[in-house]
């Protein structure tokens, strides 16, 4: 039997196991807290901040975007999941990680644990800073039902995983609650399911009487996949389909379509390396697009709902008030743009600029920031705002939340994002599911005053460079030219101007930036530019333009060159480095030595 709760159905006989028999009457009582603020982090999968899926959850809205700050000008550093959620909980970059694949030998939840983050990462920090921590949902890929506990997640209080091979299937889920043996929701909806897990956890939070972080990390809007195994499997088949929506929301938004962008399924190709060789999409591949994204935006009214009831356990509890609230995604998504088929893995806007909203203390109601912002700054703003001392070997910054923060850093803020990515590109539709090979690439995005521009080098060392001031689509690649000419150095290009500079000066910089932060290890990773210029007389791109650093820029430096193409991080394919063994290396001498 069918029930309704809260505005959507569930099942009547799913309530008691999940949410415990301790009513919210009994919670409450005199629980009001006023001492160590508190954080609820909701983490979506593939979700978009270019393709307009925050405009149909109205609770997102009415409960984050319209009481928060929205931070327009995030990034993740790796375009796909489990990279990008270890950068998360890490705060460190994939390369330093060495976390670079959804699956062994380069990624999943096993090379988690062999890099040995389970013992140093955001959950046993928060525990050993006093703080109890919980989570359900999505941890990590290759987390399955028969390594679940070899060994258990650390660091927390309590948690509620979904595992492999169960993981992406919306109507077929596993769960598995700390100290019980994983149990399957066949027939329930995921995203349902979750919610309750959620509640129950937050529940189980504001019982103890103490501060607490809970993560709820559902599977929508990424795409089903059945799987009939794991990576961990021999011969696995994974068979991927469109996300799937709730019943109550399959026959939502009939009209909408993929937003028609200037880069969308474009008559010209764009991009470059195996992206400018993709044919133009048929009316056919177009019409099933559009249904992916319909179904994409279906499937998030679910974790919308999930939002509001979240919210509205906050406010019943009393602790609303001393509660930040952070929404966000792993990563982002296209569907259509420069003719690529759904999916993510590439270094282009869509995605890698993904939503960011913060609702909590101090923090401006219906704001909109543009300070750049990346997934390695999260741990070390959790640190800022829980009052815990900060990590050296962080590689991002803390992300100043309130007004005065946010007006601050606007002026001295870093401009830059590190963008990396090693191995495969796949689609995700039914169209082309072929697995792009030579997918490995290093870029910048880089925006400050007077300039935007993304910057990438491809290991098979095609370049690629946009200002996305004029060109924000991405269409126009500025380096689109013979592999002999080094736009580096004094060549036609200078003859260009771009953003009133000439093209080689800007490349030559942007080049040297991104060897540093290729390689780059915390302090360095938080200003690259430092380490370009020990003397300090330089903090943006901006500066490093002053013609009295042209010859140091376009004649001295190392430029950035892939060895060879490989699918994962392994620093002989990768080129000249910045540095190595603990010392920065410049033309092949020592920091001590050429300062």
């Amino acid at each position: 039997m069918w029930k309704l709760y809260h505005g959507w159905y569930i099942l009547a006989t799913l309530l008691p196991a999940l949410a415990g028999s301790t009513t919210t009457q009994q919670v409450l009582g005199d629980v009001s807290q006023c001492g160590r603020p508190n954080v609820v982090f909701i983490l979506t999968d593939d979700q978009d901040a270019h393709l307009g899926s925050l405009e149909y959850m109205p609770f997102v809205r009415k409960h984050l975007l319209d009481e928060g700050t929205y931070f327009n000008k995030h990034y993740c550093t790796t375009a796909v999941c489990c990279p990008s959620r270890a950068t998360l909980w890490t705060g460190k970059a994939s390369h330093n990680t060495n976390i670079t694949d959804v699956n062994p030998p380069y990624g999943g939840y096993p090379k988690f644990v062999d890099q040995g983050f389970n013992e140093n990462y955001l959950p046993v920090w928060l525990q050993q800073a006093g703080y109890n921590s919980y989570y359900t949902g999505k941890l990590f890929n290759v987390h399955t039902v028969t390594n679940y506990n070899s060994p258990e997640p650390a660091g927390f209080t309590n948690y509620d995983f979904l595992l492999d091979p169960f993981t992406y299937n919306y109507l077929n889920s596993t769960f598995q609650r700390k100290g019980e043996n994983p149990k399957s929701y066949e027939g329930y909806y995921s995203t349902d399911v979750m919610s309750q897990k959620a509640q129950s956890l937050l529940q189980d939070a504001v019982l103890a009487e103490e501060p607490f972080f809970l993560t709820i990390a559902p599977i929508a809007p990424h795409g089903n996949i059945v799987m009939n195994g794991s990576a961990l499997d021999k011969n696995p088949v994974f068979e991927h389909s469109a996300p799937i929506p709730a019943k109550r929301h399959e026959l939502l938004f009939g009209d909408v379509q993929v937003p028609r962008s200037a880069n969308f399924n474009p008559g010209k190709p764009s991009g470059a390396n195996w992206v400018l060789d993709l044919p133009q999409q048929t009316q056919e591949n177009v019409e099933y697009n559009d249904h992916y994204h319909r179904q994409r935006i279906r499937s998030l009214q679910a974790v919308d709902e999930l939002v509001d009831d979240i919210f509205a356990k906050l406010e019943e509890y009393g602790i609303l008030e001393n509660t930040y609230v952070f929404y966000s995604s792993d990563n982002g998504f296209h569907i259509g743009q420069h003719r690529l088929q759904p999916g993510k893995s590439c270094g282009y806007e869509e995605d890698i600029n993904i939503p960011l909203i913060v609702r909590g203390p101090g923090v401006a109601a219906n704001q909109t920031t543009e300070i750049v912002t990346t997934h390695t700054d999260l741990a070390p703003t959790f640190f800022d705002i829980l009052g815990i001392p900060t990590r050296e070997d962080f590689d991002g910054n803390a992300i100043p939340i309130t007004p005065d923060g946010i007006n601050e850093a606007s002026q001295r803020r870093r401009e830059h994002v590190a963008v990396e990515y090693w191995g495969y590109a796949g689609g995700e539709g039914i169209f082309d599911r072929t697995l792009h090979e030579n997918n490995t690439y290093k870029a910048i995005r880089i925006s400050g005053d007077g300039y935007k521009f993304y910057y990438s080098i491809w290991c098979n060392n095609e370049h690629e460079l946009y200002d996305m001031d004029t060109d924000p689509g991405q269409m126009n690649n500025l380096l689109s030219v013979p592999s002999s000419m080094d736009t580096t150095k004094s060549s036609p290009s200078a003859a260009i101007i771009v953003a009133g500079y000439p093209l080689n000066k800007i490349v030559s910089r942007l080049d040297s930036l991104l060897l540093v932060l290729k390689s780059c290890k915390g302090a360095v990773c938080r200003e690259p530019w430092k380490a370009l210029h020990p003397k300090r007389d330089v903090n943006t791109l901006k500066e490093a333009l002053s013609s009295k650093f042209d010859d140091f820029y376009q004649e001295q430096q190392t430029r950035v060159a892939f060895d060879y193409c490989w699918n994962g991080y392994v620093p002989e394919a990768e080129g000249s480095m910045w540095e190595k063994d603990g010392l920065f290396f410049r033309d092949g001498l020592p920091w001590h030595v050429w300062t």
